[in-house]
């Protein structure tokens, strides 16, 4: 089978970082409650006219810069970031791949949320063993979430630790450096509806109502519904989505060098290293960045890759999970 490398990654992060106590000057959360149990010292926050698509093309070019390749020898471009981007109804990809000189690269478009690394992962990797003309693909991600959040509306407070930023990653056919293995995807459409913009689609189309009512923000119609549903299935379906992508990958969950998730609150964090059995100093923890959507896994494995924390013939597991919801996992052997 045709063997797919992760070459290289690059993140960005905009300027200005919003510290836990602007947090909780904003929600009335207390400062050391967002520290020890949302696990967020602090987030990063686009400028207002910072978008999707202009830290993707700031990823990017980072890595196009690091690595010297040629942007118009890439075979396609990949957007797999927030699903909220510069236009509605509008694609990022091709404004992307634009803008960074990709002209020979046709632009496909992933509508994923926070499982978006892993699934991004699996999709590329596919592409490539798929169709042998594909040498190159790149994948950008980028969120600007912390646009959607009101700090007033307690029912969303679980999401108060979603930040900005972006990642970039090249991939490449017939590399056995880096290494993409197995991943694995669980889809439970019961919790569809749970998380959502309500209005701006067509279910609600946008009045002046539903402006002055804040309904365009993201929210969640009834948090102990929810809770009460996706206790006890979320922790389960984590790790059955971690030990296939292990299983696909010819390996177990003992062989998990490097766990790159998605952030979340500290306990559940520790709950989910624990039922994999790796040492919580072996995780990626992203409490200076908060949540960043799609971004997160690949942007913690940029981040330790650059600091020398994983070494050749170690596995990565990126992990994550998105409203809608779907549990997702893709390994790479460094």
């Amino acid at each position: 089978m045709r063997a797919v490398g992760l070459r290289a990654t690059a993140g960005y992060l905009p300027n200005r970082w919003m510290t836990a106590a602007e947090i909780a000057d904003a929600s009335g959360i207390p400062e050391e409650i967002l520290i020890e149990r949302f696990g967020v010292k602090g987030k990063h926050i686009a400028a207002p006219d910072e978008h999707v698509s202009d830290m993707s093309v700031a990823a990017a070019s980072r890595l196009i810069d690091e690595t010297g390749i040629d942007p118009a020898g890439i075979d396609a471009v990949v957007y797999f970031g927030s699903t909220w981007k510069d236009y509605q109804v509008w694609q990022a990809a091709p404004h992307i791949a634009h803008r960074l000189g990709a002209s020979q690269a046709f632009a496909l478009e992933l509508d994923y949320t926070s499982c978006g690394s892993p699934v991004a992962v699996r999709v590329v990797r596919d592409l490539i063993r798929a169709e042998p003309e594909l040498k190159s693909i790149l994948a950008v991600a980028a969120c600007r979430e912390s646009y959607l959040l009101d700090y007033q509306n307690e029912r969303s407070r679980f999401m108060f630790n979603f930040g900005d930023g972006a990642v970039a990653a090249l991939f490449q056919a017939d590399d056995v450096e880096h290494e993409v293995l197995g991943a694995e995807m669980i889809t439970d459409g019961s919790f569809s509806l749970d998380v959502k913009v309500p209005a701006g689609g067509s279910v609600e189309p946008a009045s002046v109502e539903s402006i002055s009512g804040r309904r365009h923000f993201l929210d969640v119609a009834d948090p102990l519904s929810m809770k009460e549903r996706l206790d006890p299935v979320s922790l389960n379906n984590f790790v059955a989505a971690a030990e296939g992508a292990m299983k696909r990958s010819g390996l177990g969950l003992e062989d998990i060098d490097l766990l790159c998730g998605i952030h979340m609150k500290r306990s559940m964090h520790e709950e989910i290293c624990a039922a994999l059995g790796v040492d919580v100093n072996n995780a990626v923890y992203l409490d200076d960045t908060g949540h960043m959507s799609g971004v997160d896994s690949l942007f913690g494995l940029d981040r330790v890759a650059r600091s020398g924390g994983i070494q050749p013939g170690q596995h990565a597991l990126l992990l994550g999970a998105g409203t809608g919801y779907t549990w997702a996992a893709a390994c790479i052997r460094w």
